[in-house]
């Protein structure tokens, strides 16, 4: 019943979100990578972020782990790519499918939450030198993230 819906939601996310496109690891259906298109008007525009998705076996009951392998500067990412935001903890609910567990993710790149940081520098230039935390995430997404 799992691999029922882990297979539909990887088939939704195949048959075309334009800003993201998974695919299995190792014919593995609870072991994803997926690459997520920076939003325009963001200091990641233009960027392709890799993320490593792996889903529980009790899915939906219990969340996805999620971590970016490409590296990114953002308050709520961190250095390792752990990424902190609510929906992948306290408010898990098992009616959210993948795609909208990425589009918050891809949300919160256009809207990061510093008061709840991962990466406190990148935070204290998010709420206190906006024009310099854009600078360092554009060149971050130059380095990393633009093939």
């Amino acid at each position: 019943m799992v691999s029922k819906r882990v297979m539909k939601e990887l088939k939704a996310l195949e048959d075309g979100l334009e800003y993201c496109s998974a695919t299995m690891i190792d014919d593995d259906i609870f072991h994803w990578q997926v690459f997520l298109i920076g939003p325009e008007d963001s200091p990641y525009e233009g960027g392709k972020f890799r993320l490593d998705i792996k889903i529980p076996r009790d899915f939906p009951l219990s969340p996805p782990k999620i971590r970016f392998k490409t590296k990114i500067y953002h308050p709520n990412i961190h250095l390792t790519g752990d990424i902190c935001i609510n929906i992948l903890q306290s408010q898990w609910n098992a009616t959210w499918s993948i795609e909208s567990l990425l589009s918050g993710i891809r949300s919160l790149l256009t809207d990061a939450n510093s008061d709840d940081p991962y990466n406190a520098r990148a935070a204290l230039y998010y709420r206190e030198n906006r024009e310099k935390f854009d600078e360092i995430a554009r060149w971050w997404t130059k380095k990393y993230a633009t093939f």
